[in-house]
């Protein structure tokens, strides 16, 4: 499948997995690939974390406003902000961070009460209302990020989603809210993101995972509550921290340096057999993971290096793009996004 196809299948893609299998990574790789394909993206980071701009070799925290992560010819340039409104050109990443505070305040300003909304603010009115409304600070997020992909100023959103338990709750508060209010505008915004969710069009989920069984558990799980209780079309399953095969495993240490006519010492032979059994031992396990994987969960998959790297920078990033490329192209052309 072309790139532009498959990153354009929906202007929404929620990436979602367990804690700790590399979800924001994902995020900026899948940036970087779009912004390489000549799409205009931009990243909604809703937890404040900082990997997305770390990924791409910028040092800046992103805010409510938006940071310029990676121009269309130039790596990285992070240094930059532009207004949420502003359309972003092509091959360009830009990235901010929405809380529920900060669009709330954007509500607010946005129906002619700018003036009392920071005071309103600083009383802490938010935190009542959300002891109110259960839900309603995940509706303003997600009521935001509803105006960005109607505003259509990037071809494609990608929205770090929280860790796999709280996504459930945050995409499902929406429904909930539509069975519960009767009238006004919270029945109104939720009706709104509601209508996002279930348009494969507008809206998909890329749940990440590691191929190790109890991150392939959750993801699993997962999938099925997203389609059954939130009604979102789910897009590949991204397997990240796949260790590659390599060859040349199957001999003994002791017999490779001997059919290699190398003379090594006792303790060092013994190292590279402990080695040798290890990553066997992973593989094989990687494996049986996978086709669990496929079995269970009938979505395709991209499958994405183990990189032996302390932190993801640019570099990183560009190996981990070129392998999400080769999954994209080995995935079968669709006509079009079942509805």
């Amino acid at each position: 499948m072309d790139i532009s196809a498959f990153l354009g299948q929906s202007r929404v893609l929620i990436v979602a997995g367990k804690g700790g299998v590399g979800k924001t990574t994902m995020v900026a790789a899948l940036a970087h690939l779009a912004a390489r394909a000549g799409l205009s993206v931009l990243v909604v980071e809703l937890e404040g974390r900082q990997g997305v701009a770390t990924a791409f070799g910028s040092g800046d925290p992103l805010d409510y406003t938006g940071s310029v992560l990676k121009a269309a010819g130039v790596e990285s340039i992070g240094d930059a902000h532009t207004g949420s409104s502003t359309a972003i050109p092509p091959g360009t990443v830009q990235a901010r961070t929405i809380t529920p505070d900060d669009a709330l305040l954007e509500y607010l300003a946005d129906h002619g009460l700018r003036r009392v909304s920071k005071r309103l603010m600083s009383s802490g009115i938010i935190d009542l209302v959300a002891g109110a409304i259960p839900g309603i600070r995940d509706i303003l997020v997600l009521g935001k990020v509803k105006q960005i992909e109607r505003s259509g100023i990037a071809d494609l959103v990608l929205v770090d989603a929280p860790a796999t338990g709280h996504t459930m709750t945050f995409l499902s508060s929406a429904g909930g809210l539509l069975d519960a209010a009767r009238g006004g505008p919270i029945r109104a915004q939720a009706a709104d993101v509601v209508q996002l969710l279930s348009d494969p069009r507008r809206c998909q989920v890329a749940l990440v995972t590691l191929p190790e069984e109890m991150p392939v558990n959750e993801a699993v799980e997962a999938a099925y509550q997203l389609e059954d209780k939130v009604g979102i079309a789910l897009g590949p399953v991204i397997i990240n921290g796949c260790y590659p095969s390599l060859p040349g495993l199957d001999s003994p240490a002791e017999e490779a340096a001997v059919s290699a006519g190398v003379d090594l010492d006792p303790s060092l032979v013994s190292s590279l057999e402990a080695a040798r059994r290890f990553r066997l031992t992973r593989q094989h396990l990687q494996e049986e993971q996978l086709q669990r994987l496929a079995h269970e969960l009938p979505l395709a998959q991209l499958r994405v290096p183990f990189l032996f790297a302390e932190t993801i920078g640019p570099g990183e990033l560009d190996t981990l793009s070129d392998a999400l490329a080769a999954g994209v192209h080995a995935l079968p052309d669709r006509a079009e996004v079942p509805s």
